[in-house]
C-alpha cells in the first residue's frame, strides 16, 4: 500500500527544454528613453508651477485625516476643508512671527557676541597653536615677497637726471550724490525680496483648497484614467499610496518637532540664549534629507562660541548633537520610515540627488515623498513595476533565487552566510526544505536545458558540500518540544537507511542533506550513486543491513519509467525493504497521480525532506527490527561531503558486536 504525507500541490507542467537564442532589441526600446527625457524636461522647465502643485498634493495627503475627522463631527466639506487650511495658515504665520521676533532679540546682542568672538580669537593666537599657525604663515608670506621683489627689479627703469619736472597736479574733489527715493522705488526695495515666496505660497494654500474640496471627483478621474477596467488594482493603488504618504509625513512630522523640543530644552539648559529659535530651526531642518541636521547644528554652536568667554558651553552643545542626532538619524529614523515609505536606503540617496538637480533645494524636500509616489505605483502598475524593483525596500531575488544564484556564481562564502541569515528564523530542516531543495530543483532545470557547462556543475556539487558540512552542527528543528521517538537499534547501524541518488548531478547533494538529517535524528544511514545499483551492477551492489530504501531524483527527463525501472531493480534486489521514491522537481511532480505511483511501485511518496523524516520514523516504529546491540558510531565510508566533491574511501564491511 502507497502511503503518502504532506503532499505539495500541482503546479504547471515544464514548457520547452531548449535554449533560445538571444533576441535582437526592438525597435521600440528607444521610444521609453524618449518618454523619459521629455518628461524630466519638462519637469525642469515647468518647475516654477510644478512645484507649488507638488507640494499642495503632498499637503493634501497631510490634511486628508483631518478633513476626515471634522466631517465624522458633522461638519460640511467647506468648514472642514476651510478649518483645516485655516489651521495649517495659522501654524505657518505662528512659527514665522516667533521666529521674526526671536531674530529680532538675537540681532540686539550681536555687538557683545562680536567682543567676545574677538577675545577668543585674541587667545587663540596667544595659544601654541595659535603661534605654530603664525610662523607657518610667515613663513609664506615672506616666500611670496621675495618672489614679487625679484619679478619687480628688472621692471624698474632708472630714473634721467636732465629730465625736467612736471608740476604736480591738484586733486579735483568730487561729491556723489543719491537722490531719493520715491515711494515705488521704496516699496518695490522691500517688498521684492518676499514677493516671490508670497506669490508662491498664496499659489500652494489655493490649489490645496481645491484639492480638499474636489478630492472624490479628482479620484475618480484619475482611476478613470489610470485604468477604469480594473477598478480593484487602481484603487488599492490609489489608497496604498495616501496611506503610505500620510503615515510617512506624521511619522516625520512628529519625529522633527520632537527632535526641535529636545534640542530646545537641552540648549535651555546648557544656557544657549534664544533656544526656542533654535528648537524651531533644528526641526526644520531636519525635513532637509542629509544636510539639514548638520546646517541646524552649526548656528547653535557658533552662538555658543560667541556667548561664553570659555569652551565648555560649546563642547556641551556639540554633544548634544553628536549624540542625538546618531541615535535619532541611525536608530529611530530607519525603524519608523523603513515601516512607512517602502523606500531602500539607494533610493533615498538617489531621489534626493536626482530631485535636488532637478528642482533645488525644493527638490530636496520633496525627494523622498516624491519618490515614494513612484514607488507605489510601480508596486501596482506592470509597466512601471521596474521602479519598485529599483527603489522599494522589497528584495529583489527570492530566498531561492538568492542560493540558486550564489552557488551559480561558485560564491560558497556568500552562500553560507544568507545561510546564517535564514536560519536565524527558520529551522535546518525548514531551510534545506523551502530554500536549498527547490535551488537544486532550478539547477536541475538548467542543466536539463544546456545552460550549465561541467565547470559550473562541479562547483555546484562543491559549494553544496560546503554547506552541508557547515551545517553539521545544527539542530534539524528548533523546537526542543518537538523530539522525535527514540530509533530502535536496528535502524541506527550504519546503512539501515539507504539514500539511493537518481540520474540527475544534483541527486547526490540532495542525499547528502537526507543523510545528514537522518543522522541527526539517530538513524544510520548511507548514500548510493547511481552507478552502483545500474542494471550492469546492481547483482554486485551489497545492500548491507538496509531497512528501508530512499530514492531521490531531480532529472526531469526519463520520468517515471526510469523511477520504475530502478525501485523494481531494488526491489528484486532488497525484497524485505521499504521503498520511497522522492521525485522533485520545481513545477510538476509526477508522482502526484495515484496510479502513477502505484505504477512506480513505491511504498512512500516523499514530497520533502520532512516527510522523508517522517516515512523513515513510521517506517521504524512499524518494523523495529530484532533488539541487537550494535555501534552507534557510522564505520568508516564514504561521507556525505566526501561523496560530493568527488572522494572515494574503500567501506569496510559494517561490524556487530
Amino acid at each position: 500500500m502507497v502511503t503518502r504525507t504532506n503532499a505539495k500541490p500541482p503546479l504547471a507542467p515544464l514548457r520547452g527544454t531548449r535554449v533560445t537564442a538571444a533576441e535582437t532589441p526592438p525597435a521600440m526600446f528607444v521610444s521609453p528613453i524618449i518618454v523619459t527625457a521629455i518628461l524630466v524636461t519638462g519637469l525642469y522647465l515647468g518647475r516654477e508651477v510644478l512645484i507649488p502643485i507638488a507640494i499642495a498634493i503632498l499637503l493634501s495627503f497631510v490634511l486628508g485625516p483631518l478633513v476626515n475627522l471634522l466631517r465624522k463631527l458633522r461638519l460640511g466639506r467647506f468648514f472642514a476643508v476651510a478649518s483645516s487650511v485655516l489651521l495649517t495658515l495659522g501654524i505657518a504665520a505662528a512659527l514665522a512671527t516667533l521666529i521674526g521676533v526671536q531674530l529680532a532679540d538675537l540681532a540686539g546682542d550681536v555687538p557683545r557676541y562680536r567682543n567676545t568672538i574677538e577675545r577668543k580669537i585674541e587667545g587663540l593666537r596667544d595659544s601654541p597653536a595659535g603661534r605654530m599657525t603664525d610662523y607657518v604663515a610667515n613663513i609664506g608670506r615672506s616666500m611670496r615677497e621675495g618672489d614679487k621683489s625679484k619679478e619687480e627689479a628688472p621692471a624698474t627703469a632708472p630714473t634721467t637726471q636732465n629730465a625736467p619736472e612736471k608740476p604736480a597736479e591738484k586733486p579735483v574733489l568730487v561729491e556723489v550724490r543719491e537722490h531719493s527715493p520715491t515711494p515705488i522705488e521704496l516699496a518695490n526695495t522691500l517688498l521684492s525680496p518676499i514677493l516671490h515666496p508670497l506669490a508662491t505660497i498664496g499659489i500652494i494654500f489655493i490649489v490645496l483648497l481645491f484639492l480638499l474640496m474636489q478630492r472624490e471627483d479628482l479620484r475618480d478621474r484619475m482611476i478613470r484614467l489610470a485604468g477604469s477596467s480594473d477598478l480593484h488594482r487602481t484603487t488599492l493603488a490609489m489608497d496604498d499610496a495616501a496611506r503610505r504618504l500620510s503615515r510617512y509625513f506624521l511619522v516625520q512630522l512628529g519625529l522633527n518637532v520632537s527632535f526641535g523640543v529636545v534640542v530646545g530644552v537641552g540648549l535651555y539648559f546648557i544656557g544657549v540664549p534664544n533656544p526656542v529659535l533654535w528648537g524651531i530651526f533644528s526641526a526644520l531642518m531636519r525635513f532637509v534629507p542629509y544636510i539639514g541636521a548638520v546646517v541646524s547644528a552649526l548656528f547653535p554652536v557658533a552662538l555658543a562660541a560667541a556667548v561664553d568667554p570659555g569652551w565648555s558651553m560649546v563642547i556641551a552643545t556639540l554633544i548634544l548633537f553628536l549624540v542625538l542626532e546618531p541615535l535619532v538619524g541611525h536608530f529611530i529614523e530607519p525603524m519608523l520610515y523603513g515601516q512607512s515609505t517602502g523606500m531602500s536606503p539607494f533610493a533615498v540617496l538617489v531621489s534626493a540627488l536626482f530631485w535636488t538637480w532637478l528642482w533645488g533645494p525644493v527638490g530636496l524636500i520633496l525627494s523622498t515623498p516624491l519618490t515614494v509616489c513612484l514607488v507605489v505605483l510601480g508596486r501596482h502598475v506592470d509597466k512601471l513595476e521596474f521602479l519598485e524593483v529599483l527603489f522599494g525596500d522589497r528584495p529583489a531575488l527570492t530566498p531561492v533565487e538568492n542560493f540558486y544564484q550564489r552557488i551559480l556564481a561558485d560564491d560558497p562564502e556568500e552562500a553560507q552566510e544568507h545561510a546564517e541569515l535564514l536560519l536565524q528564523k527558520c529551522s535546518l530542516l525548514s531551510y534545506y526544505d523551502d530554500v536549498v531543495l527547490k535551488g537544486l530543483e532550478l539547477a536541475a532545470r538548467d542543466a536539463t536545458r544546456g545552460v550549465l557547462a561541467a565547470e559550473q556543475k562541479t562547483d555546484i556539487r562543491a559549494s553544496i558540500a560546503g554547506l552541508v558540512e557547515e551545517m553539521a552542527d545544527r539542530e534539524v528543528v528548533a523546537d526542543a518540544s518537538a523530539d522525535p521517538a527514540p530509533v530502535p537499534p536496528a535502524w541506527r547501524q550504519p546503512g539501515a537507511v539507504l539514500c539511493v541518488a537518481g540520474r540527475s548531478f544534483v541527486d547526490e547533494a540532495a542525499c547528502a542533506i537526507l543523510s545528514q538529517l537522518l543522522a541527526k535524528r539517530g538513524f544510520g544511514t548511507r548514500i548510493v550513486p547511481f552507478s552502483e545499483v545500474s542494471r550492469a551492477k546492481i547483482d554486485e551492489f551489497d545492500p548491507g543491513p538496509a531497512r528501508m530504501i530512499c530514492v531521490v531524483s531531480l532529472a526531469i527527463n526519463g520520468e517515471p519509467t526510469h523511477l520504475r525501472r530502478l525501485v523494481t531493480r531494488l526491489k528484486r534486489k532488497i525484497p524485505d525493504a521499504r521503498v520511497g521514491v522522492g521525485l522533485w522537481q520545481a513545477e510538476d511532480t509526477p508522482l502526484e497521480d495515484e496510479a502513477t505511483r502505484r505504477s512506480v511501485g513505491a511504498d512512500d511518496d516523499l514530497v520533502s525532506f520532512r516527510s522523508s523524516l517522517d516515512a523513515v520514523a513510521a517506517a521504524a516504529t512499524a518494523s523495529p527490527g530484532p533488539d541487537i546491540l550494535t555501534r552507534e558510531e557510522p564505520a568508516p565510508g564514504i561521507s556525505p561531503v566526501d561523496l560530493l566533491v568527488g572522494r572515494t574511501i574503500e567501506e569496510p564491511a559494517a561490524a556487530t558486536v
